[in-house]
């Protein structure tokens, strides 16, 4: 048992990384399935052994000190020995807002105190990955991994409000409901195999539907706008890139929906980030549309992410400009890649009969 046992306790590094999922169209159907709303938060393993507890990100990266609250809640839970896999939401009224989420995380122990109590977060929990009853659950199917958090969620959360049961259905009709009631801190569904084990750091288990297809893509550079704001060269526009398995920056696309009030603070913070850029396609390559100015770029560090709305991609590109959703500082630069995107094919003969 010793060995089973060190999976879970060292919480000072993510016991596994976390399954993730590759966006499609339209909500899939079938008995391997598994439908569950898709929330608009931080996704989070929560790791406890004994008096240690550790929170991590999908990217890897360590969230404990900023949601002391949570830290607070695991250790009063019954069960010492336990890792979960969830999303970390922040109420507000009766929606979740993200932006108040993003203020989380601030370097000052004491702003992340005050926050913890002014705007307390919750984790909606879809996964249980290891128990004091078995250590390996992540090796077993979800069918498996579901019955037992449920069990653990009855024993557990009762009268420990920051932890609530995210629900699930095997009902491709009640997926359909919920992703158009989508909104306010859900912003679509997750499809899961049930017949698959936890598929740590690979899309192979987990399709995502959202009333819009968006992607994370790395900032890799940016061109000023064509005219000065207030006497200055100022942002026009950002540059995306994805990453292809070789691990090489593609640039994608761009996106230019930058709002006029908060182009300067934004030039000021690209203009810190001077880097290599794109290291596979770059911008102002061969193209029939391209233009004298499709060579003035910036090329940056790839630090920043952003998640953007698009209608389509095609020939390894957006076909239009993209719009700007929100800036995604919880995701790794790396965790940019192309597989995102990649969707079965439709026959468009079968559309035309």
């Amino acid at each position: 048992m010793a060995e089973r046992k060190s999976s879970i306790t060292k919480t000072r590094a993510a016991p596994l990384a976390p399954m993730e999922a590759r966006s499609v169209d339209a909500i899939p159907s079938g008995p391997q399935w598994q439908y569950e709303p898709k929330w608009d938060g931080f996704r989070c393993l929560m790791v406890r052994s004994g008096d240690a507890v550790a929170l991590w990100s999908k990217s890897g990266e360590d969230l404990t000190r900023y949601f002391p609250e949570l830290v607070a809640a695991a250790l009063q839970l019954k069960a010492e020995r336990f890792v979960l896999d969830g999303e970390i939401v922040v109420p507000q009224g009766r929606r979740f807002s993200f932006d108040a989420l993003l203020q989380r995380i601030h370097p000052a122990a004491s702003r992340v105190n005050k926050l913890s109590v002014e705007t307390s977060a919750l984790l909606l929990v879809f996964d249980l990955l290891a128990s004091p009853r078995d250590d390996a659950l992540a090796a077993q199917p979800l069918t498996q991994r579901r019955k037992a958090l449920e069990v653990f969620a009855k024993a557990q959360f009762k009268g420990h409000p920051t932890f609530r049961l995210s629900p699930a259905t095997t009902s491709d009709k009640q997926a359909a409901k919920w992703l158009a009631q989508a909104g306010g801190g859900s912003d679509g569904v997750i499809a899961k195999r049930r017949d698959l084990a936890y598929q740590s750091g690979n899309r192979d288990g987990m399709q995502k539907i959202k009333k819009f297809r968006s992607a994370d893509c790395v900032v890799g550079g940016f061109r000023y706008a064509s005219a000065p704001l207030n006497g200055r060269k100022v942002v026009g526009s950002l540059l995306l890139g994805l990453y292809d398995k070789a691990g090489l920056l593609h640039h994608v696309g761009f996106t230019s929906a930058l709002k006029r009030t908060e182009k300067p603070a934004l030039t000021d913070k690209l203009e810190e980030l001077p880097g290599e850029g794109f290291t596979g396609n770059a911008p102002g390559g061969p193209s029939r549309w391209s233009t004298a100015r499709s060579a003035e770029w910036q090329p940056l560090a790839p630090k920043l992410v952003v998640e953007v709305c698009y209608d389509h991609f095609s020939g390894e590109r957006f076909r239009h400009g993209t719009s700007l959703l929100r800036w995604r500082p919880d995701k790794a630069p790396r965790q940019c890649t192309m597989d995102q995107l990649a969707q079965k094919q439709v026959d468009p003969i079968k559309l035309l009969a």
